[in-house]
């Protein structure tokens, strides 16, 4: 569960906050070229490369993804393209409207249900978590505001999963952990530090804010986002799996690139897999289509209203050295622009929405990275990254 390292490395960059990801491998086999794509049209526009785009995802599979989606977008123009592979063993094209497990952008949908309940007055972000949930935390923990818990300055530990490695997590992928019982293993370790003096980054956070949404309105978590985010968005691709281990509908399988003991590698399928204990925090099964409705409906207060409420997706705490997440979000300037970022993994796949809050630029991809829950940058991210975030006059 922990997720320190990895965010101490996006922490680094904005490049690193978008593409998390795997190490070098022996190459795959070359695979169908990156579907068309389509650039800019307006000729005063600073619109996405379109050429750095199709290279970035060119030569799929390879050691480092077997598929890459990518949609930029905003008003400075639009790029759709997609490479690489439904699976190793037929070899045909991706799906390019495939869904996957988009990980935890499933945070932004949490946020921003917490969000729009605190809008209608049925949660006070300054009141204490304890207070509407009162039993789940022992007396060492101070009070804990709803805020703390949304841009991670809670100081609750992490909780406990099946075990640290690929191996020990794949024995246990069809079994249920819930997230009561996460939560309860995170509450034994006592406090990490006073609430509201440290950022740290942990999905034991939003874990909470999801029993907490289910606790003032009485509903499970799923159907409370799809009707406050979900459905004002336009997301009819998108759901939450629960204790189901598949991937409904079209999808493109996902791999995990395992060494072997006599030093070969294996490409292991990892497309079916319990999320349940990801929860609030991660289980959200999407497209990138839905993921750019998502991130243009908050930022255009179609989901959360203009107001105080919506100005917590995009403020981080102050009086906090180094820190950068808001609520839902995360805050990266890069080439003279402010973009606010999330990224997601789960093992076979990653990915990740950003955009700028003027909705001049817009990125979401997802990439069946082979070692996606790896702690360094997956290549083919980072060119995805590098590449649509870069500034082309077009001619």
């Amino acid at each position: 569960m922990r997720v320190r390292t990895r965010s101490t490395a996006l922490a680094a960059s904005l490049v690193l906050a978008l593409a998390a990801g795997p190490l070098a491998a022996p190459a795959l086999a070359a695979a169908p070229a990156p579907a068309a794509a389509r650039a800019a049209t307006d000729p005063d526009a600073t619109g996405p490369d379109a050429e750095a785009l199709r290279a970035a995802i060119a030569g799929l599979p390879d050691a480092d993804a077997t598929a890459a989606l990518v949609r930029v977008g905003g008003t400075d123009g639009v790029w759709r393209g997609s490479a690489g592979v439904h699976d190793l063993a037929s070899g045909r094209a991706a799906d390019p409207d495939a869904r996957f497990r988009a990980g935890s952008t499933t945070k932004v949908v949490t946020a921003a249900a917490v969000l729009r309940l605190a809008a209608q007055g049925r949660i006070d972000l300054d009141r204490p978590v304890q207070q509407y949930l009162p039993d789940l935390f022992t007396p060492a923990f101070r009070p804990i505001t709803v805020r703390q818990l949304l841009n991670h300055t809670s100081g609750i530990p992490e909780g406990d999963g099946w075990g640290n490695s690929f191996e020990a997590q794949y024995a246990h992928r069809f079994d249920t952990l819930t997230p009561q019982q996460v939560v309860r293993s995170a509450v034994a370790k006592g406090p990490e530090f006073a609430p509201g003096t440290r950022q740290d980054y942990l999905n034991i956070n939003y874990t909470v804010l999801g029993l907490l949404i289910e606790k003032v309105t009485g509903r499970s978590y799923a159907s409370v986002a799809e009707r406050l985010v979900l459905r004002p968005a336009g997301m009819r691709d998108t759901y939450f799996p629960g204790t189901d281990p598949r991937i409904r509908g079209p999808h493109n399988h996902g791999y995990q690139r395992v060494t072997k003991a006599d030093g070969t590698t294996e490409f292991v399928d990892v497309t079916e897999w319990n999320q349940a204990d990801r929860f609030a925090a991660g289980d959200m099964i999407s497209t990138t289509a839905d993921l750019e409705r998502l991130l243009t409906s908050l930022f255009r207060g179609r989901i959360v209203p203009p107001g105080p409420q919506l100005e917590e997706m995009f403020t981080v705490p102050a009086n906090i050295e180094g820190a950068t997440y808001s609520a839902g979000l995360q805050r990266f300037a890069y080439e003279g622009r402010v973009y606010w970022v999330k990224s997601g993994s789960r093992y076979g796949y990653s990915a990740a929405v950003a955009g700028t809050r003027d909705l001049s630029r817009t990125l979401v991809y997802s990439v069946n990275a082979t070692d996606a829950k790896g702690v360094d940058t997956n290549p083919v991210a980072e060119r995805i990254v590098l590449a649509a975030l870069k500034q082309v006059e077009q001619e």
